[in-house]
C-alpha cells in the first residue's frame, strides 16, 4: 500500500464529506478510493470513517488522524514547493575553468545575461590552458575543446569553428 497516497485520499475523503466526490475530485475510480481507505485503516488497525448508505462520518480517531496528517502534508507541500523554487533558481557557488579563448570569446560576453539570470549564483572563473586536477582543485566544470580525462563524464555542448591566419 502506498501509505501517502492512502492517506491524500483519506484527507479528500474527510473534506468532500463522500467517496464519491472525493473520487470525481481525484479523477479515480471510487472501488480505488474505497480499497485504499480501507487499506489505510487496516495498517492502523483503526475504523477512521463511519459508512451508512446515506453518509461518511468521520471517527474521532480518523479526525485526530485528519488534524495531524493534514499539518504533515502541508509541510510536505511547502517542502516540495521550497526544493521546485530551489532548482527553478540555482544559488551558492560555481566554480568553472576554461581556456582563455573560450572565456574571452563566449563566456565574457554572456556573464552580464547570466548574472541577471542568476543573481544568487557566484561564479568563480579560472582561465587557464593547462589541464586541470577537477576534484583536486574543487573545480565543478571545465569547459575544453576535447575531453583530457577519459575517466571524466564529458558533454558536447557546442561547436566552435576555428580559423587560422598568418
Amino acid at each position: 500500500m502506498d501509505q501517502l497516497l492512502a492517506i491524500k485520499v483519506f484527507a479528500r475523503v474527510v473534506e468532500a464529506g463522500s467517496f464519491t466526490r472525493a473520487a470525481d475530485s481525484l479523477q479515480m475510480p471510487k472501488a480505488t478510493v474505497t480499497k485504499l481507505v480501507q487499506g489505510l485503516e487496516a495498517h492502523l488497525q483503526v475504523k477512521l470513517l463511519l459508512r451508512t448508505t446515506r453518509r461518511v462520518t468521520v471517527t474521532p480517531d480518523g479526525a485526530a488522524y485528519y488534524e495531524r496528517t493534514s499539518r504533515l502534508m502541508s509541510e510536505l507541500s511547502e517542502l516540495d514547493a521550497s526544493l521546485r523554487g530551489a532548482q527553478a533558481s540555482p544559488r551558492g557557488r560555481l566554480r568553472i575553468d576554461t581556456g582563455g579563448t573560450i572565456a574571452s570569446g563566449i563566456l565574457l560576453p554572456a556573464l552580464p545575461e547570466f548574472r541577471a539570470r542568476y543573481p544568487d549564483l557566484h561564479l568563480d572563473l579560472g582561465v587557464t590552458d593547462r589541464i586541470v586536477d577537477l576534484v583536486g582543485e574543487n573545480v565543478d566544470c571545465a569547459l575544453r575543446g576535447a575531453a583530457e580525462d577519459s575517466t571524466l563524464i564529458s558533454r558536447k555542448i557546442g561547436t566552435v569553428g576555428w580559423t587560422t591566419c598568418a
